[in-house]
C-alpha cells in the first residue's frame, strides 16, 4: 500500500503549522502508524523542535557541508554532477524517521522557479528538478516502510513549496479564526488548482526514460483550526465572526465552490485548543506535549491538560486517518475496511 503524502500548508505563517506535524508525527506513531516527517521550510522549524543542539551541529557542520540533510540529497542534482542521492533517515523513534531541514534549501528556488514552466516543453532536466523532491521523499518512504508521510513547508507560495506539494497526495490547511487566515485561503486556493492543472498538463509531456511521475493531486481534505480562543465552550466574540466565515472561505476559495451559501463545518477536520504552558515544557524537554510527565514538571493542573493534548491529537489524528485513508487501529479507512 503507498504511503499517503500529507501536506501541512498555509501561506499565513505563525498558525502553529509545524506544532502540528511535530505532534502528529509522533501521534500517528504511538498508535502503530509508521512515519516519515518531512522538514521542507527552509527555516527548519520543525528539525530544530525536534533535536537538540548537539545533533543539529552534527547535522549542520559549519564547513557548510550539509550531507545528512534533504539538501545534501538534491545538491548533486542542483550542483549539475549527477542526480539525487538516498537522504539520511533520523531516527526519532521506533515507527518514525525525519528527514531533516537545512537553511540552504532556499539556493535552490531560483532553479525551481526556472524549470517549471519547462516542463511544459518536454525538457528532461526541468522534470528532474521539479520532481526532485518527490523522488528523494518517495525513496525515503519506501525504505522507512511508512505508512504515512507528513510534510512541512514554509509560509508561502514559492517554487519550494509548488515542489513540495507536488509530492503530497493530500493537503491538510492549519488555520487561526483571524483575518489574516481567512486571506491566506483566497490565496492559496487559487493557487493550488492552478499548480494542479499546470502539472496535469505538463506531466504529459515527461520523457518515458524518467520513470513513474507524481500525481501531483494535492488533494484539499479540510482544515484545522488551531489556537482558537474560548469561553464557557464557544469562540469568544472578537474570533466568533470569522471563525463562522471559515467554512464559506474554504468552499468558496480552496475547492472553488460557488454559491455555497452561509457555508457548514464539513471541512473542518478538528478544532485545536491552545495549550499555552505545555509547549515551553515539550520544547524543554524535546517531546510532545502530550508526553510530559511529573519529571518534566508536568504537575498539579499540567497534568490534566497533558491528558486532554493527547485525548485531542489522537483524536485529530484519528480524523486524519479517515480522510486520508490511513490504516490506524481501531479505525476505518476510505476503503471502508477495518484495519
Amino acid at each position: 500500500m503507498t504511503a499517503a503524502h500529507i501536506a501541512f500548508f498555509n501561506n499565513k505563517g505563525g498558525v502553529g503549522k509545524t506544532s502540528l506535524v511535530y505532534h502528529c508525527s509522533f501521534m500517528f506513531a504511538e498508535l502503530g502508524v509508521r512515519v516519515l516527517a518531512v522538514d521542507l521550510d527552509p527555516q527548519s522549524n520543525l528539525s530544530i523542535m525536534a533535536l537538540d543542539e548537539c545533533r543539529l551541529e552534527e547535522l549542520w557542520p559549519d564547513d557548510d557541508h550539509h550531507p545528512l540533510t534533504i539538501f545534501g540529497a538534491l545538491a548533486p542534482l542542483f550542483d549539475g554532477t549527477g542526480d539525487v542521492q538516498p537522504v539520511h533517515i533520523e531516527p526519532l523513534s521506533d515507527r518514525l524517521g525525519l528527514l531533516v531541514g537545512d537553511l540552504a534549501l532556499s539556493r535552490i528556488e531560483d532553479d525551481l522557479s526556472t524549470e517549471w514552466p519547462r516542463c511544459l516543453e518536454g525538457r528532461e532536466r526541468a522534470f528532474r528538478v521539479t520532481t526532485a523532491f518527490w523522488r528523494v521523499i518517495a525513496d525515503a518512504a519506501k525504505r522507512h516502510q511508512a505508512d504515512a508521510v507528513l510534510l512541512d513547508v514554509g509560509p508561502n507560495l514559492g517554487a519550494i513549496n509548488r515542489s513540495a506539494l507536488l509530492a503530497s497526495s493530500h493537503v491538510v490547511m492549519p488555520v487561526a479564526p483571524d483575518l489574516l487566515s481567512l486571506q491566506g485561503l483566497k490565496n492559496l486556493g487559487p493557487t493550488l488548482r492552478k499548480w494542479r492543472s499546470t502539472w496535469a498538463a505538463a506531466s504529459s509531456q515527461a520523457p518515458r526514460n524518467l520513470g513513474e511521475m507524481p500525481q501531483g493531486s494535492m488533494n484539499p481534505v479540510g482544515y484545522v483550526l488551531m489556537q482558537h480562543a474560548e469561553r464557557y465552550g464557544r469562540p469568544t466574540k472578537a474570533y466568533a465572526k470569522r471563525h463562522a466565515r471559515l467554512p464559506l472561505v474554504y468552499r468558496e476559495s480552496v475547492l472553488g465552490e460557488g454559491n455555497c451559501g452561509t457555508g457548514s463545518d464539513d471541512h473542518q477536520i478538528y478544532r485545536m485548543k491552545h495549550y499555552r504552558s505545555l509547549m515551553p515544557m515539550a520544547m524543554e524537554a524535546r517531546k510532545p506535549m502530550f508526553s510530559l510527565t511529573y519529571a518534566d514538571g508536568a504537575i498539579g493542573a499540567h497534568q490534566s491538560n497533558v491528558q486532554q493534548c493527547h485525548n485531542d491529537f489522537s483524536a485529530l489524528v484519528t480524523a486524519l486517518a479517515a480522510c486520508t485513508g490511513l490504516w490506524v487501529t481501531g479505525v476505518k479507512n476510505t476503503t471502508g475496511l477495518d484495519s
